[in-house]
């Protein structure tokens, strides 16, 4: 394979890598477990001030550093001397904090291997936490599902579907490449190469479904106790991948039109992620899209500091705008940026075709996790897959004007239902991330279950802890449903004000 046929021109590390500093920034903090006495004197700041001794601040210091991931088990902490000299305190100030954080836990101190953050690294077995993901398909029976994203199909969708007839010499291949069928990575390949992302089929990956690509990526990438950074309201499809492999994924905050990328830089200066997921276009939930400068200064990032970044397009091409932004990948070849996408959005949801464009390097690495998991895709799946990439500009303008048409009905719905509910309409994707005028999006959502409709509120997208003041509203279903469940959603929410005291 010659460098041409590479996504990325340099060789990238898809594991933790610490970037060489660039001229003017901060000196690394940790270099291979070993904490650097002037970076962690600059990154304390002006820890001087304050109450107490300056052992007791300069042990408070230290303690933040850990408490917030910057300082991980097993780092090594300079030599008090060190320590001493570039913080310009005596060594004894030093040595009390050291014996401070030591007694309290927080380091552990040994003869002839210094002074180390308490806590071996991760086990090898994964910590099970509940999935957050799962209270998505957790509609109540009898009640109208007003959780998930599911499209409808457009009438040319129908038709390609309808008159699919597999091609035969590729249908009886006596075996099949857990890479997926060449014709269609050749095809997937051109088509992103036709909208601006140079591709060849060896950086084409096929999987069942966008998810199962994320999943692949994460379970090769995630060790315990890593770090991934995802936006602070996300898919939990994410979050939940991260958390079986044991990884923690700390949310970066986000503005009006998605991601804030100074809050993405500062993070992954501080954390040391192996790993950045991000949805930056028509972002499920919130339907923000990630504006051309902040694209392209995450691909900077992600060049700069060597961190690989998954990129979900899922719902990329579901535009209402007509305007459907390029990939990441495009915006810096040397990049790192796996683009996950599939047909299921934008055709139909029960054709689980999936793929990921990455360095053909990962590829094959991926490829071989791949064949362990569940040996290859469908090949019948794949062949209709063919028939419908032909056609992907086609289907997504169909599926776009499909969608526009029923976020009117909704917003329509909502104003003769909810009419004290402000809504923004997104440009694009396949729901609404609608603020819940006062109260708690959790508390609203139990009252919806007793009046028959099931919705999801911040919790079931927040990293972290989060204002519960969000829900999602998807639509996707049909109309007589998705207007029942809006009416039914409005004696809900007019139920909980009264419990609030606001006034009818």
């Amino acid at each position: 394979m010659s460098v041409d046929d590479r996504a990325n021109t340099r060789p990238v590390d898809h594991g933790s890598a610490i970037p060489a500093p660039s001229a003017g920034s901060s000196p690394t903090l940790v270099r291979a477990g070993e904490v650097a006495s002037e970076a962690l004197s600059a990154r304390l700041g002006r820890w001087t001030h304050g109450d107490g001794t300056l052992a007791a601040r300069l042990s408070r210091g230290i303690e933040a550093l850990i408490a917030g991931g910057e300082l991980r088990p097993g780092d090594r902490l300079p030599a008090e001397r060190a320590l001493a000299a570039a913080s310009s305190v005596s060594r004894g100030t030093v040595v009390a904090a050291y014996a401070d954080l030591a007694e309290r836990g927080l380091v552990e101190r040994r003869q002839g291997s210094g002074t180390r953050v308490a806590g071996a690294a991760a086990s090898v077995a994964p910590v099970q936490r509940q999935g957050r993901g799962e209270a998505l398909f957790s509609a109540l029976p009898n009640a109208i599902d007003l959780l998930r994203t599911v499209p409808q199909i457009s009438e040319l969708g129908v038709q390609l579907i309808s008159e699919h007839k597999p091609r035969l010499e590729l249908a009886l291949l006596p075996e099949t490449d857990p890479a997926g069928l060449p014709a269609l990575r050749t095809l997937i390949a051109d088509m992103y190469a036709a909208e601006g992302t140079p591709t060849t089929p060896e950086q084409i990956l096929v999987t069942h479904g966008a998810q199962q690509a994320i999943s692949l990526v994460v379970n090769a990438l995630v060790s315990p106790g890593d770090i991934v950074l995802a936006e602070e309201i996300t898919w939990p499809g994410v979050t939940d991948s991260v958390s079986l492999r044991g990884g923690t994924v700390h949310g970066v905050p986000m503005g009006p039109d998605g991601l804030d990328v100074d809050a993405l830089e500062q993070a992954l200066a501080r954390l040391r992620p192996v790993l950045v997921a991000l949805n930056p276009h028509h972002q499920n939930p919130t339907g923000s899209r990630l504006p051309a400068a902040a694209r392209h200064r995450v691909a900077e990032l992600a060049a700069q500091y060597g961190v690989p970044v998954i990129e979900d397009r899922v719902v990329a091409g579901i535009s209402f705008d007509g305007v459907v932004p390029p990939t990441l990948a495009a915006e810096r070849a040397d990049a790192p940026i796996i683009v996950v996408e599939s047909v299921s959005k934008w055709v139909w949801a029960g054709l689980r075709i999936g793929w990921l464009r990455a360095d053909p390097v990962l590829v094959r690495r991926l490829r071989g996790a791949r064949q362990l998991a569940d040996q290859s895709t469908s090949v019948p799946g794949q062949l209709l897959a063919l028939d419908l990439i032909a056609r992907v500009d086609d289907l997504r303008r169909a599926n776009s004007r499909i969608h526009q048409e029923r976020l009117r009905l909704l917003q329509e719905l909502m104003a003769e239902h909810l009419p004290d509910w402000k809504v923004e309409p997104p440009r694009g994707g396949l729901s609404l991330w609608v603020r819940v005028p006062a109260g708690s999006a959790d508390a609203l959502a139990r009252v919806a279950a007793a009046h028959g409709v099931s919705i999801a509120g911040s919790a079931a997208f927040a990293v972290s802890v989060s204002p519960d003041d969000h829900i999602r509203i998807p639509f996707t279903a049909p109309d007589d449903v998705l207007a029942e469940g809006i009416r039914r959603l409005g004696a809900a929410w007019r139920e909980y004000r009264e419990t609030l005291g606001m006034p009818s």
